[in-house]
């Protein structure tokens, strides 16, 4: 069970928003993730509150205002053709949906599946 955590600098239209979550949603979808499995968050901040470097290590276009950091928390196990696929989808969707990929980093954070309660204070995988 992903939980995502999309960062940007100042306010984005709800459209900039929807066509990010829906490119994470598919891209995780390419891994097996069900589409009802959607647990995300968009944080909003200032300027001077998001800082971040337009090229380093290897963006082939200078990021911009609209860059966004995305971060993945989920289970381990997963390998690292799959975080690939992730990837690779992940960048055509965001494509498609007229925005920049180079504007897009991705941090995967993996726990163990005994970590997770999803409600009620159950360990779901426990």
């Amino acid at each position: 069970m992903p939980i995502i955590t999309v960062t940007a600098m100042g306010e984005k239209s709800k459209s900039f928003k929807d066509a990010v979550f829906d490119a994470i949603q598919d891209a995780l979808a390419e891994v097996g993730v069900p589409k009802t499995n959607k647990f995300h968050r968009f944080l909003e901040l200032a300027p001077e509150d998001f800082r971040f470097d337009a090229t380093f290590p290897d963006a082939r276009r200078a990021r911009d205002a609209d860059f966004i950091l995305i971060e993945i928390v989920w289970s381990t196990g997963r390998t690292v053709p799959m975080k690939k696929k992730v990837l690779e989808k992940l960048a055509s969707s965001l494509q498609a949906s007229g925005l920049e990929p180079e504007n897009a980093m991705v941090y995967f954070q993996e726990t163990a599946w005994e970590n997770w309660a999803c409600a009620a204070g159950r360990l779901t995988h426990a």
